[in-house]
Protein backbone atom coordinates (compact mmCIF):
# COMPACT_ATOMS: atom_id res chain seq x y z
CA UNK A 1 0.00 0.00 0.00
CA UNK A 2 1.23 3.50 -0.76
CA UNK A 3 2.45 5.49 2.25
CA UNK A 4 -0.03 8.31 1.64
CA UNK A 5 -2.93 5.87 1.36
CA UNK A 6 -1.83 4.12 4.53
CA UNK A 7 -1.58 7.44 6.38
CA UNK A 8 -5.00 8.49 5.13
CA UNK A 9 -6.70 5.32 6.29
CA UNK A 10 -4.86 5.35 9.61
CA UNK A 11 -5.97 8.96 10.19
CA UNK A 12 -9.55 8.17 9.21
CA UNK A 13 -9.61 5.21 11.59
CA UNK A 14 -8.20 7.40 14.39
CA UNK A 15 -10.93 9.97 13.77
CA UNK A 16 -13.64 7.30 13.83
CA UNK A 17 -12.29 5.88 17.09
CA UNK A 18 -12.34 9.39 18.56
CA UNK A 19 -15.96 9.91 17.43
CA UNK A 20 -16.97 6.59 19.00
CA UNK A 21 -15.21 7.61 22.22
CA UNK A 22 -17.08 10.92 22.30
CA UNK A 23 -20.33 9.07 21.62
CA UNK A 24 -19.80 6.85 24.68
CA UNK A 25 -18.64 9.84 26.73
CA UNK A 26 -21.94 11.60 26.05
CA UNK A 27 -23.82 8.55 27.32
CA UNK A 28 -21.61 8.46 30.40
CA UNK A 29 -22.38 12.13 31.14
CA UNK A 30 -26.10 11.37 31.08
CA UNK A 31 -26.13 8.11 33.01
CA UNK A 32 -22.84 8.07 34.99
CA UNK A 33 -22.62 4.36 34.15
CA UNK A 34 -19.06 3.06 34.45
CA UNK A 35 -19.53 0.82 31.39
CA UNK A 36 -19.81 3.88 29.14
CA UNK A 37 -16.75 5.44 30.78
CA UNK A 38 -14.68 2.32 30.14
CA UNK A 39 -15.80 2.22 26.50
CA UNK A 40 -15.00 5.93 26.06
CA UNK A 41 -11.53 5.46 27.54
CA UNK A 42 -10.93 2.34 25.45
CA UNK A 43 -11.80 4.14 22.22
CA UNK A 44 -9.57 7.06 23.23
CA UNK A 45 -6.70 4.57 23.64
CA UNK A 46 -7.46 3.05 20.24
CA UNK A 47 -7.46 6.52 18.65
CA UNK A 48 -4.13 7.29 20.34
CA UNK A 49 -2.77 4.00 19.04
CA UNK A 50 -3.68 4.91 15.46
CA UNK A 51 -2.23 8.42 15.80
CA UNK A 52 1.07 7.05 17.08
CA UNK A 53 1.14 4.52 14.22
CA UNK A 54 0.51 7.24 11.64
CA UNK A 55 3.08 9.67 13.02
CA UNK A 56 5.64 7.12 14.16
CA UNK A 57 6.08 5.38 10.83
CA UNK A 58 6.27 1.97 12.46
CA UNK A 59 6.34 -0.82 9.92
CA UNK A 60 5.37 -3.73 12.18
CA UNK A 61 3.04 -2.58 14.92
CA UNK A 62 2.74 -6.03 16.50
CA UNK A 63 6.43 -5.95 17.39
CA UNK A 64 6.43 -2.51 18.98
CA UNK A 65 5.39 -1.00 22.30
CA UNK A 66 2.39 0.63 20.61
CA UNK A 67 0.62 -2.70 20.67
CA UNK A 68 0.27 -2.31 24.46
CA UNK A 69 -2.19 0.58 23.91
CA UNK A 70 -4.48 -1.69 21.93
CA UNK A 71 -4.16 -4.43 24.53
CA UNK A 72 -5.09 -2.00 27.32
CA UNK A 73 -8.11 -0.81 25.35
CA UNK A 74 -9.46 -4.33 24.93
CA UNK A 75 -8.76 -5.16 28.57
CA UNK A 76 -10.76 -2.06 29.57
CA UNK A 77 -13.69 -3.21 27.45
CA UNK A 78 -13.58 -6.72 28.93
CA UNK A 79 -13.31 -5.38 32.48
CA UNK A 80 -16.21 -2.96 31.94
CA UNK A 81 -18.47 -5.69 30.59
CA UNK A 82 -17.50 -8.13 33.35
CA UNK A 83 -18.12 -5.51 36.03
CA UNK A 84 -21.51 -4.65 34.57
CA UNK A 85 -22.53 -8.33 34.49
CA UNK A 86 -21.41 -8.87 38.07
CA UNK A 87 -23.42 -5.80 39.21
CA UNK A 88 -26.54 -7.25 37.61
CA UNK A 89 -26.20 -10.52 39.50
CA UNK A 90 -25.90 -8.77 42.89
CA UNK A 91 -29.24 -6.98 42.56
Amino acid sequence: MLPTTYSFFTGALAALYAVAGLFFLSFWRRTRDALFASFALAFALLATNQIVLALGGLEREEQSWVYVLRLLAFLLIIAGIARKNLEGRRR
